[in-house]
């Protein structure tokens, strides 16, 4: 499957941004997506996961909300009272399969949207 991120961008502390992956190539309804981000400097990490039920970071759980629409083949991940430590690339992620939440099991990977939190 072959992933497009998108929505990244400049949000100011407090507000939101919605990200989107689109996917293509496969039966998206399959697959487990999964939004991963690396800030500056850092390793990449785990931020959310969807199949049938929704998975999600301790560091994210509260203002991270991941969504799919199997119909238009896209997963969003909606970003609530944006934080400066949000600011990373955010890559989204698609593995056939049960569920995980490690960077090396999953075998497609969409190009990275940046966001910058900054007033």
């Amino acid at each position: 499957v072959q992933l497009q991120a998108s929505g990244g961008g400049l949000g100011q502390p407090g507000g939101s941004l919605r990200l989107s992956c689109a996917a293509s190539g496969r039966t998206f309804s399959n697959y487990v997506v999964a939004w991963f981000r690396q800030a500056p400097g850092k390793e990449r990490e785990f931020v959310a996961a969807v199949t049938w039920t929704t998975y999600y970071a301790d560091s994210g759980k509260g203002r991270f909300t991941i969504s799919r629409d199997n119909a238009k083949n896209t997963v969003y991940l909606q970003i609530d009272n944006l934080k400066p430590d949000d600011t990373a690339v955010y890559y989204c992620a698609a593995k056939f399969g049960l569920v995980s939440f490690v960077e090396s099991d999953f075998g497609s990977w969409g190009q990275g949207t940046l966001v910058t939190v900054s007033s």
